[in-house]
């Protein structure tokens, strides 16, 4: 048997809560388009609440030197140790939720996912208009993990509301407050997380994830280079991302990326820096330098990986200019083409 690549790590839900809000963990999907259904995440919940099993967890070993630094728009205390491979939806639903925070859609529209439980029939549901009329359903159930709810005081207004409309049997009220106990103690729910070793390159990471979650969506060479940049650089994420978005989207009264030619996607554009900064057209050998590793030793390097990361700045720079891009497309329409539909798809991905 050859090196073991991975190590197993016990953590409760509160711990990963935890180490998000720490930064321990990384999860840029937090502010990037959440693709799970509002149903799905019901079914998350509800099969977390009846005891089953909700499927491993992948991080990988960031390898970077430990240091303290903030990331994205939230205060973070550390640089994350670990990246999410595998889980990223799964973890967004679950801070989203227990938190109260809202996640973004691939329109890129914000949204809170509310959902209801019904403490008598103990199931979870989506919270529509009819649910939230509903008496026998807490409307909300991100309050039970709400610093400022006392869950003595959310149980009496429920049974108050249930009060109002019909009568409640003794038996109704023990099971009641017993129900909403067990939701509120969803926070010891168990997980268990592989680690992968940062000496383990992104082919490698890729199999792993391939390996052991068949159905899932598979990784790629851009995939990892933006979790990356989340990491170290999360402004240029965001910025890539919001550039995605204007190119949507007319604007009134300034210029913008909109245009009626492609609507690109954080992949496509980075593609393009990464031609223009590194002169490379695979994204195996970008990641990698980005990460700080000298090819060589193996070895990562502070140093290098800021060096590296000024040049991936200075090209994006360029490539998102509106000067640009602007020209991009008057080249577009010289050649000939009119509109999106003349256009294949390989063609702007690779451009």
């Amino acid at each position: 048997m050859g090196d073991i690549l991975f190590k197993r790590v016990d953590y409760s839900l509160s711990k990963l809560i935890e180490d998000i809000d720490l930064g321990e963990i990384g999860l840029p999907e937090i502010q990037r388009p959440f693709v799970w259904a509002n149903t799905k995440v019901r079914d998350l919940f509800d099969s977390m609440y009846k005891g089953f099993p909700v499927g491993y967890l992948l991080f990988w070993v960031n390898g970077a030197e430990e240091q303290h630094r903030q990331i994205g728009a939230s205060p973070k205390q550390k640089i994350p140790r670990l990246m999410v491979i595998d889980g990223q939806q799964r973890l967004t639903s679950l801070y989203s939720v227990i938190k109260g925070i809202a996640v973004k859609r691939k329109n890129f529209r914000e949204e809170r996912i509310k959902l209801a439980f019904s403490p008598i029939s103990e199931t979870f549901e989506v919270a529509d208009a009819a649910i939230r009329r509903d008496p026998e359903y807490v409307t909300d159930i991100s309050a039970f993990w709400s610093q400022e709810t006392d869950m003595f005081d959310l149980a009496d207004s429920y049974l108050e509301k249930l009060q109002n409309s019909r009568e409640i049997s003794p038996e109704e009220r023990k099971k009641i407050r017993q129900s909403i106990q067990n939701l509120s103690n969803l926070l010891n729910y168990p997980f268990i997380a592989l680690e992968v070793s940062s000496s383990v390159d992104e082919e490698q990471a890729a199999e792993v994830f391939v390996r052991i979650n068949s159905k899932g969506t598979a990784l790629n060479q851009a995939d990892f280079i933006l979790t990356l940049m989340s990491v170290f650089w999360d402004e240029g994420r965001s910025e890539l991302e919001e550039f995605c978005q204007s190119a949507r989207k007319p604007s009134k009264g300034k210029p913008s990326p909109f245009n009626y030619f492609i609507e690109p996607d954080a992949s496509h554009l980075l593609r393009v820096s990464i031609a223009l900064g590194f002169r490379r057209a695979r994204l195996r050998y970008a990641y990698s330098i980005l990460r700080g590793k000298d090819l060589e030793t193996g070895e990562f390097s502070e140093k290098l990986r800021e060096e590296q990361f000024a040049v991936l700045k200075s090209a994006q720079s360029y490539a998102l200019d509106l000067s640009n891009w602007h020209e991009f497309f008057k080249v577009l329409v010289s050649a000939g083409y009119r509109s999106g539909k003349l256009i294949p798809f390989p063609f702007y991905y690779c451009a």
